[in-house]
């Protein structure tokens, strides 16, 4: 399968606003809506891209964590398999490196991580060894990154889309009750389902649900994306950098990635280096490239390791297929089930 211009234009479109409405999307497209549905579902349902919702991360309310794992070469698909059935592990990836496998975990707090992640380790056989750095401050994420194919009238009139705070949102980072909290599995599955359609899976009523959705929507608590099959874009490696940055001098620094359009994820974290930088790139002979253009922006960057991963099997809670796009499986807390 391949992308088309006009696939990689939507894709564009929802990566900025994930729950955009049609007809605001035809605006910036040129497209009619029906046309712009009917696209989406034929990306959606052949895993080519896919909307999904995701705890945010932010050190502020929860815990961030990047694991390395090492394994029995002989038990590594076992071990695999263990991995992304845990669903505070949000992303599996089989790296070229001294570590076997990078981990992405997300829980509550400190003591989620070692009751629902640490110990789950310790149980899994031919696990051998891992090692954590929590994050201490998420600077970007995934959410950010962009395909870059719009033109600049599109973009000027995607700004001004943006999503007004929904009708009782309630305050950023307030807790949400466990009501509330019902919803999240079905915005994981997908993150454009509307209050109707979580009110049928929930057997409540449709003026509740939507309530209680535009509480979620406004709390801070989720990250809304719109992913992309990895191998359907122009940038199929992924490159993590394990760096140490002057102290003081994080959020500086953190300006300065920003500016690189490659850059997935970039975090200040705990552990033998103290900053992670996640980039997708086209070739592997980019990664020496990347290396200079970050040295360059930020001044006393030491790049300790980089990881080259070979494939992606999980990506922020959906099991992927080899070929990088969406098996329609997502894990969540109430175990792994198909998206619908």
């Amino acid at each position: 399968m391949e992308l088309s211009e006009e696939d990689l234009a939507l894709i564009q479109v929802l990566q900025t606003w994930p729950r955009l409405g049609w007809a605001d999307a035809s605006k910036v497209l040129g497209v009619h809506a029906t046309t712009l549905a009917a696209r989406w579902e034929k990306l959606r349902s052949s895993g080519a891209a896919w909307v999904t919702a995701h705890l945010a991360g932010d050190p502020h309310q929860m815990l961030l964590a990047f694991v390395a794992v090492d394994c029995d070469m002989n038990q590594r698909d076992a071990v695999t398999a263990q991995l992304i059935a845990i669903p505070e592990i949000v992303t599996v990836e089989e790296a070229a490196s001294t570590r076997d496998l990078m981990l992405t975990v997300i829980t509550r707090n400190l003591e989620d991580f070692s009751e629902k992640v640490v110990s789950q380790l310790k149980a899994i056989d031919g696990l051998t060894k891992y090692q954590t750095a929590l994050c201490t401050r998420l600077h970007s994420s995934g959410d950010a990154w962009r395909l870059n194919v719009l033109d600049k009238a599109q973009l000027a009139m995607l700004r001004t889309m943006g999503n007004p705070a929904p009708a009782g949102a309630g305050p950023a980072g307030a807790q949400l009750p466990a009501s509330h909290q019902d919803l999240l599995p079905y915005l994981a599955r997908d993150g454009r389902a509307t209050a109707a359609e979580i009110a049928r899976g929930l057997g409540r009523q449709p003026a509740t649900v939507q309530r209680q959705l535009n509480r979620v929507l406004g709390s801070g608590t989720l990250l809304f994306r719109c992913e992309v099959a990895q191998g359907l874009t122009s940038y199929p490696v992924t490159c993590q950098w394990f760096a140490n940055v002057p102290a003081g001098r994080h959020e500086e620094a953190a300006a300065a990635i920003r500016t690189i359009s490659n850059v997935r994820l970039s975090a200040s974290t705990t552990g033998p280096t103290n900053f992670v930088i996640i980039m997708w790139l086209q070739t592997l002979a980019d990664v020496m490239t990347a290396e200079l253009t970050l040295q360059q922006k930020v001044p006393g960057i030491d790049l300790v390791e980089s990881v080259v991963m070979l494939t992606t099997v999980k990506r922020v809670g959906w099991v992927l297929n080899p070929d990088t796009t969406a098996s329609g499986a997502v894990v969540h807390a109430g175990g792994l089930e198909l998206a619908g």
